[in-house]
């Protein structure tokens, strides 16, 4: 099988535990290049202790977890990067102190980029011109303005746009999304959405968005994944979730009407 056709990540029957609590239970999910996947799920579900296992953050305590066929289950998160995976919190992490463009600038030397000025290294053919300097990608996510800020200085919502910057210098295949919109107004909401969105198409990425504004996640995803009490109870398009009788028992009935339901999959 050729890399291009394997899945980024490939997470089978991922465990995790707490002493006697199962945070997840057995889940298993294949996220395939180009794909735009959302994850929801009621508080507790598991959602953010799964991607803390596939992205090294956790260990899980059983399971596997392949990028692109290699197996790095109990590796720590910069082998997950280095195999082209970044992550977003549900908390920015950025640093306060420095100023935005530094915060880019960083993500660049984390991914062992050489700066262009060493011609003798080469170009970095491979690499998208958007994701080459900091000015380019603070362009790319709308933070130009804000560039000789100190992070601390800016929005919430800018240090959203920030922590998704860091996580783009690192040149990822696939983007792990935690809850972006927490805290954003709903035209905030929708300007995210349509960047993750366009990240997607025009970067040829794979992106995963844990999301509790569902509405809006059921809207520009394609695929869905829906965790109850720590393992996956659907799988498929937002169509097929919607109309799903588990998940409507479980969450969806507490969360959206059936007007709401009709307008994200219309």
């Amino acid at each position: 099988m050729s890399i291009e056709a394997l899945p980024l990540l490939d997470a089978h029957e991922v465990t995790v535990r707490f002493g006697g609590l199962t945070a997840v239970d057995a889940v298993s999910a294949r996220f395939m290049p180009g794909e735009l996947v959302g994850i929801i799920g009621p508080n507790g579900a598991g959602k953010t202790t799964f991607f803390n296992a596939i992205s090294g953050v956790t260990r899980p305590t059983s399971g596997t977890l392949r990028v692109q066929g290699r197996e790095l289950a109990g590796k720590a998160p910069h082998r997950f990067a280095a195999n082209g995976l970044a992550r977003t919190f549900q908390t920015p992490r950025t640093f306060g102190d420095m100023l935005v463009r530094d915060n880019i600038a960083f993500g660049l030397k984390f991914a062992g980029r050489r700066p262009r000025k060493y011609l003798f290294w080469g170009e970095e053919t491979t690499v998208p011109w958007v994701l080459r300097t900091p000015e380019s990608i603070l362009n790319l996510i709308g933070l130009s303005a804000q560039a000789n800020l100190p992070a601390a200085a800016i929005t919430p919502s800018q240090q959203r746009l920030l922590e998704i910057g860091m996580a783009l210098a690192t040149r990822p295949r696939l983007l792990l999304l935690d809850e972006v919109a927490a805290g954003l107004t709903e035209f905030e909401l929708e300007e995210m959405a349509r960047l993750i969105r366009r990240l997607r198409d025009e970067l040829d990425l794979t992106v995963v968005w844990i999301e509790h504004a569902v509405t809006t996640l059921l809207r520009h995803v394609e695929r869905v994944i829906v965790l109850h009490q720590g393992r996956k109870i659907a799988d498929g398009t937002p169509a097929e979730v919607v109309r799903n009788a588990e998940v409507i028992e479980a969450y969806l009935g507490d969360e959206m009407n059936e007007a709401e339901a009709g307008e994200a999959i219309a």
